[in-house]
């Protein structure tokens, strides 16, 4: 049974990505019955803050998003420090869109001393953070309240803590869709052990699991292809991408002689000095030259990318206007060709680890007493 419902996935996944869409060109989130757009609005920057956008432009955002048949909005409790939970919240009350929206928030970081903040060094609850049973209710009710709902439709763990049992996680978030506090829930910035073995606990004991992993990828952070895509695909996981534009160094708007004074990344960032390496300004240049033969911007051709690639659901998009909105919805209006990705591909290929190797053609045929064995649908 398990290897039949693995390739359905696939197939489903390869067959609506590869032609124009739509935010209405709906696809369910993983093995699951929740349906989604191709791209959904994250809104780190509703709310205050240098790269934030206030009230008013934050329901601008929201409306075009809306009225262009988005309906998937991803938001976090530790985003502006709550305030774009509230902001939601709010936005989906004025447009009584509850029913219509699928919407997202996350738990993890410490409610008590944010790591947004310059008050994180020490003194904070332990027990207002982590993915432990005492912290993920704190959390699921403090963002209940802000967002003016009494469920969320889906409960992403924001980042692992290290330290907590997978099946204590399993059984708190399991509980709480049977509770009917959340409808379903997935797992972010995560070891891709830690997803598939919740998935598996999940399967085995037939409760509710995870349906989907969120992680960094881009042209220029693409090692999640070595464990995490192949693990949620034999879990019936859905991929959601964040920070496609690689933190907005694939817009092409920093220049390598001179970083400074750009953007985002020119100052404290989370990245630091990372999107700046070598390799990544010849992966820009390739970028650069099949923008230009598109004739696309430098940031459609990259998100067209990330959402023609195999396993990817939905994309995560931050904005902090509707100009920039409208660019990133204007990346489902096109589609690269089979030459386009396959230079992409070459020039942004991560270094091949370990893993990467064990399935390798000469590995096959010293496996297979020199005979050339494809699997199923390779």
């Amino acid at each position: 049974m398990t290897v039949p419902r693995k390739r359905v996935i696939r197939f489903r996944i390869n067959r609506y990505e590869s032609h124009i869409m739509s935010l209405t060109t709906f696809r369910t989130l993983g093995r699951s019955g929740l349906v989604v757009s191709p791209l959904a609005l994250g809104t780190m920057t509703f709310g205050p803050g240098e790269w934030g956008a206030d009230e008013a432009d934050s329901r601008k955002i929201f409306e075009a998003y809306r009225s262009a048949g988005g309906n998937f909005v991803d938001t976090a409790d530790i985003y502006s420090g709550g305030e774009s939970e509230r902001l939601v919240g709010q936005f989906i009350r004025e447009t009584g869109s509850r029913d219509e929206i699928v919407l997202a928030t996350k738990f993890a970081f410490n409610g008590s001393a944010s790591p947004l903040t310059a008050t994180r060094e020490g003194g904070g609850n332990p027990n207002a953070g982590g993915a432990g049973a005492k912290n993920i209710h704190r959390a699921l009710d403090a963002s209940l309240k802000r967002l003016g709902t009494d469920y969320i439709d889906l409960y992403w763990m924001h980042i692992w803590d290290g330290v907590t049992p997978v099946e204590e996680i399993v059984q708190t978030l399991g509980d709480l869709v049977r509770a009917g506090k959340i409808r379903y829930y997935a797992l972010s910035d995560m070891p891709a052990w830690l997803a598939m073995k919740a998935a598996t606990i999940a399967a085995e004991r037939r409760v509710p699991g995870p349906i989907a992993i969120q992680v960094e990828y881009s042209l220029v952070a693409r090692d999640v292809e070595a464990e995490h895509f192949p693990a949620a695909g034999e879990a019936g996981m859905g991929v959601v991408p964040w920070s496609p534009l690689a933190g907005g160094f694939l817009t092409g708007k920093y220049r390598r002689e001179d970083t400074t004074n750009s953007g985002r990344l020119s100052g404290a960032n989370p990245f630091g000095q990372s999107k700046f390496a070598d390799r990544n300004w010849v992966v820009l240049d390739t970028l650069r030259s099949v923008a230009d033969e598109a004739d696309r911007p430098l940031a459609q051709v990259a998100l067209r990318w990330v959402m023609q690639r195999p396993g990817v659901a939905s994309t995560l998009i931050g904005v902090r206007n509707v100009a920039q909105l409208a660019g990133n919805i204007a990346a489902l209006e096109f589609e690269l060709s089979d030459d386009q990705m396959s230079r992409l591909d070459a020039a942004s290929a991560p270094e091949p680890g370990f893993t990467a190797g064990l399935a390798a053609p000469m590995i096959r045929r010293m496996v297979f007493g020199g005979n050339d064995v494809s699997g199923w649908l390779e």
